[in-house]
């Protein structure tokens, strides 16, 4: 499925990542041997593959320094499915709240809509042109008696030759798009909802997921008819067919394999459930989430609504600041299962200059555009952009580090007024050019005054 990805080799990958984040070459280097290692498992000759397991990988360094990005880019370079969760959301078995098994069953999840997509791509062709065929059956119903033709096969049958012709012509009109705003009747599922339980024993997130998978399979289909326009109805259409030609279990399969040999889960604010050395109150849950952990990221079966998912060779991701605990505050089981740690440096005021300046996604590149949706161009002086570097750095040294996010904080201080007064006071086809100087006049304040509270994210 994902074949032309994973054979990327390292240092195509960290070129990919050098598209959007800037600095931690080492955390790159190591996720994209992590990412190569994977295809050589699936292709290693005999049974060893089975036998080897993914480096896990544990981040170390403070807030937007980029490790959820890290994370992010290295699932879309592998068009693997992904998911982000954070440890500290997570509750020990037997307390109400989440339990670790459902970043699995999220990922699962995600595996499924990935597969599905993949599929109703393959299958567009025959889906356009049923949607289109319903579409005019909505608007020219063809008739019900069966027509009568000669031995040239023409219709002796007037009525049936004038429909024929009849939805020929709007079939034209369909296609040339003039037909959007008609309105047609279509008949769509209606949505039972999520089944709710009151009172009795508390229950587990897995077995509620079964009772009302098992529930809602016994209920009757309800649907009814809604009166909308071509331009919805397709949309809806669209669904209806790719799902009839879709083979669900089929796609089911796909997704847990695809979800075992491929997913990447990143498991945000480990160092949340760090004990920190004591055992005592909350400590005591934090031990027994990092417990609970334990067995997923060694590799166990996990009961899903889409069949069970074997966690062997899921690629976890851990991070974390680890401000107020250690690595070693982990339990030495947990700890052994990340053994690839990679330790993030703090942006630099260089590394400031350059994330305004190289990656696709600029924050200078979003104002830019976003400006040019209302016809105004907007543009960045080198010594600006130096300049607001130099101020994101100084903030954060001084007040919080939360590293490239920042850069938020500054740009919308800068340019707020600016957007404010388009498209009123700015009008279309004017020209905004950001100098050191207007740096200096629309930030001054911001580096004057130490008690930022109400500036930090």
């Amino acid at each position: 499925m994902l074949e032309s990805s994973n054979y990327l080799t390292p240092r195509e990958i960290v070129a990919e990542l050098d598209k959007y984040i800037i600095g931690q070459n080492d955390a790159k280097k190591n996720v994209s041997i992590a990412l190569r290692n994977r295809w050589r498992r699936m292709n290693v000759k005999g049974d060893l593959g089975k036998e080897i397991m993914p480096n896990n990988i544990l981040m170390i360094g403070s807030t937007g320094v980029g490790k959820t990005e890290i994370a992010r880019r290295l699932a879309k370079v592998a068009k693997a499915p992904f998911v982000k969760v954070e440890a500290s959301k997570f509750t020990e078995v037997g307390y109400v709240g989440r339990d670790v098994e459902s970043m699995v069953r999220d990922l699962v999840e995600q595996s499924v809509s990935m597969v599905k997509e993949l599929k109703k791509a393959m299958v567009e062709e025959k889906t356009a042109q049923a949607v289109e065929d319903a579409i005019l059956d909505a608007l020219i119903p063809p008739l019900k008696s069966a027509p009568t033709t000669n031995n040239s096969g023409e219709y002796i049958n007037s009525d049936h030759e004038l429909n024929e012709k009849t939805r020929e012509r709007f079939r034209e009109k369909l296609r040339a798009g003039e037909l959007e705003d008609r309105k047609i009747d279509v008949t769509v599922d209606k949505n039972s909802g999520n089944l709710g339980f009151i009172g009795g024993a508390p229950i587990d997130e897995g077995s509620m997921m079964n009772i009302q998978e098992m529930i809602s399979g016994m209920m009757p289909k309800k649907s009814k008819k809604r009166k909308m326009s071509i331009e919805d109805a397709r949309k809806i259409l669209v669904e209806q067919e790719s799902a009839k030609l879709i083979d669900m279990d089929e796609v089911k399969d796909e997704a847990v394999k695809l979800a075992e040999n491929s997913g990447i889960i990143f498991i945000d604010e480990i160092d949340k459930v760090a004990s920190g050395g004591s055992k005592q109150g909350a400590d005591v849950s934090r031990e027994g989430v990092q417990r609970d952990l334990l067995p997923i990221v060694e590799g166990s079966a996990v009961n899903t609504k889409h069949g069970v998912v074997k966690t062997d060779h899921i690629l976890f991701i851990a991070a974390g600041a680890f401000h107020l605990s250690k690595p070693s505050d982990l339990i030495p089981e947990l700890q052994g299962r990340f053994p690839i740690r990679v330790e993030l440096q703090s942006l630099t005021e260089n590394d400031f200059k350059v994330i305004l300046r190289q990656p696709k996604n600029a924050l200078t590149k979003q104002y830019e555009a976003l400006l040019g949706a209302e016809d105004v161009q907007l543009s960045f002086n080198d010594d600006a952009l130096d300049e607001i570097a130099v101020i994101a750095h100084e903030i954060n040294v001084e007040v919080e580090n939360i590293g490239a996010r920042r850069l938020h904080t500054v740009m919308s201080h800068l340019l707020n007024d600016l957007l404010f007064d388009v498209p009123d006071v700015i009008g279309a086809n004017a020209q905004i050019v950001v100098t050191k100087e207007m740096v200096h006049e629309r930030l001054s304040g911001l580096v004057k005054n130490r008690d930022l509270s109400q500036y930090i994210l």
